[in-house]
């Protein structure tokens, strides 16, 4: 007695398990279909079969495009129709990703960052004086927050005021003294909380009672 089941050590391996054994015999069977026309009807029924298949795959071009693009990988490439998007190599495959180059940039204090000193170059290029020094103000907050992240420390204005105009060339500055009076390098403005005047008053101006 013969067996006919299908043994999953006997099977052809799937070459995109997502789509499964059927979508790939289909494809088999398409991509030997002599009769052009209908070889390009069953493939785009296919390629809508599998859409059904892969129901995250949104609609659009791109995806329209990779779901072909699939379909000729599940042909092993041999599968010749009259496709809406240029069939891909089979170099595909095997094509290794770019090689990105390491950031060999030397940056003059780490704990600012690359950005920082790219922030401070744009600021560098502000014509107008108020714009500037608005600029220079959201640097200063902003160094003086990672500077915080960085040592665990409140820093003093001075430090990021010098670090500033370093970073800058010597093209950006601030008045010191008008930058401790008005905490400007304080990330969000805080008020002083008032001091209570005497006379026994509270907040709200309303006197204590006497228990006389």
């Amino acid at each position: 007695m013969s067996d006919s089941h299908e043994y999953n050590t006997g099977r052809v391996e799937l070459i995109l398990k997502e789509y499964g054994r059927n979508i790939q015999k289909l494809v088999n069977y398409v991509q030997q279909l002599e009769d052009t026309e209908k070889r390009k009807e069953y493939s785009y029924t296919l390629v809508e079969l599998m859409k059904l298949i892969n129901p995250a795959l949104k609609d659009g071009n791109e995806f329209s495009q990779k779901l072909w693009d699939d379909l000729f990988i599940i042909s092993d490439f041999k599968l010749e129709v009259d496709s809406p998007y240029p069939k891909p190599e089979p170099e595909v495959l095997t094509r290794k990703p770019a090689k990105l180059d390491y950031n060999h940039h030397k940056l003059q204090y780490k704990h600012y960052g690359r950005n920082i000193e790219l922030l401070v170059d744009q600021a560098t290029q502000i014509k107008d004086p108020q714009e500037q020094k608005d600029a220079v103000i959201y640097l200063g907050r902003l160094m003086r927050s990672f500077y915080g992240v960085w040592n665990k420390e409140v820093v003093d204005e001075s430090v990021i005021v010098n670090h500033i105009k370093e970073l800058s060339g010597g093209q950006l500055t601030i008045d010191l003294n008008e930058v401790k009076e008005q905490n400007l390098f304080e990330p969000t403005y805080k008020e002083r909380p008032r001091r209570s005047g005497g006379n026994g008053k509270r907040r709200g101006g309303k006197r204590r009672k006497s228990n006389n």
